[in-house]
């Protein structure tokens, strides 16, 4: 399905290790340890950027010149990057713990780390004798500041992502189960019982376990064999209803099936490549889906041709829906792209293992 050139029309587009440590805790303390999960690349990279600023900032009152202010912040960045990364580190090997204490504890740890952080900063400038008047309470009160900051940073974050993934998945659940796809289902079975009974028990079978995922509590994350199973059901409920119309291809690594992603993530992307790729086609299409493992990355593609070299454009909920709540769970880690190329549509997704 010309996969290496559809890979290298999302370059042209884009510009350019497996372990669960908490995976042994219990639910609710996992969600919480998440919290304090401050070594994940999007939040580094904030509050690289957040400090930075300040330093450039207060360069400005201590220098005349740019070449003096580029010499002062240079002076002051050696001190309070490490102090920063000390922090981000610490808070992330203390997060088991973090999890089991209350919030004003929490933020109480949060806060004394950062005053760590702040005197450690201190002493690396009087160690390198940048430090005339040893500015140790000042350096405290700087960490003890952007330590609150940062704790109120990610603990936003988290709240943020609870109603916005709630909400996404209500929006998905309302997509997916259509009134139209449930009757047809149904039809398809009361079609079937008389003639083919053991292929309308499969059906029905098939449609509960789809219910049930939908119905399943809310949770942050399932594993990629989860989503792969429910799209399984999915597509063998559309294939009773396609036939031979439906042509469908996996391509799966074994290695990449405990990735986490969203729950009831993959399930409407290949919806999407049975509507709007077998549904309007006469002679149908052939719907392919592949994962790879890739290093600490997983890729997950979803394939499909299209009827005409076009097809009928959708508005594009479903996919910005996916992309949202992908960038919910992973951050700047999870990548989420898709490309129509010589009549063939693919989505493609990177995941953090």
């Amino acid at each position: 399905m010309k996969d290496s050139r559809i890979l290298s029309t999302f370059q042209e587009l884009s510009g350019g290790g497996g372990t669960r440590p908490l995976a042994s805790m219990p639910e609710h303390l996992r969600a919480r340890a998440e919290v304090f999960d401050a070594v994940q690349v999007g939040v580094v990279l904030r509050a690289v950027c957040f400090v930075q600023a300040i330093v450039a900032v207060a360069a400005m009152f201590l220098a005349s010149s740019f070449t003096a202010w580029v010499y002062q912040a240079a002076i002051i960045t050696s001190a309070v990057l490490p102090a920063l990364l000390i922090w981000l580190l610490s808070v992330f090997a203390l997060r088991r713990q973090l999890a089991r204490l209350v919030e004003w504890q929490q933020w109480s740890i949060g806060a004394a780390l950062g005053v760590a952080s702040g005197l450690y900063g201190c002493a690396l400038l009087v160690w390198l004798g940048f430090a005339e008047h040893r500015p140790w309470l000042a350096s405290a009160s700087a960490g003890l500041l952007v330590s609150m900051v940062l704790m109120a940073g990610l603990i936003w974050r988290a709240r943020a992502r609870m109603p916005a993934g709630t909400k996404a998945q209500l929006a998905e659940l309302q997509a997916r189960i259509r009134p139209h796809f449930l009757f047809n289902t149904l039809n398809s079975a009361i079609a079937l019982v008389r003639e083919e009974p053991a292929l309308a028990e499969d059906l029905l079978e098939n449609l509960s376990e789809l219910f049930r995922h939908a119905l399943a509590d809310t949770k942050e994350a399932v594993t990629l064999r989860q989503e792969l199973s429910l799209a399984e059901h999915y597509l063998a409920i559309e294939q009773v209803r396609f036939g031979d119309r439906l042509r469908v291809e996996w391509s799966v690594d074994d290695a990449s099936l405990g990735a986490r992603l969203p729950p009831l993530i993959l399930q409407p992307l290949v919806e999407n490549a049975v509507k709007h790729g077998v549904e309007p086609s006469a002679t149908g299409a052939t719907v392919r889906i592949s994962t790879h493992r890739r290093g600490s990355i997983v890729v997950i593609k979803v394939t499909n041709t299209v009827p005409g070299g076009t097809g009928r454009r959708g508005n594009g909920l479903a996919l910005d829906n996916v992309r949202q709540r992908l960038a919910l769970l992973h951050d700047v880690q999870g990548r989420f792209q898709s490309a129509l190329v010589d009549g063939v549509f693919q989505v493609r997704l990177e995941i953090p293992v």
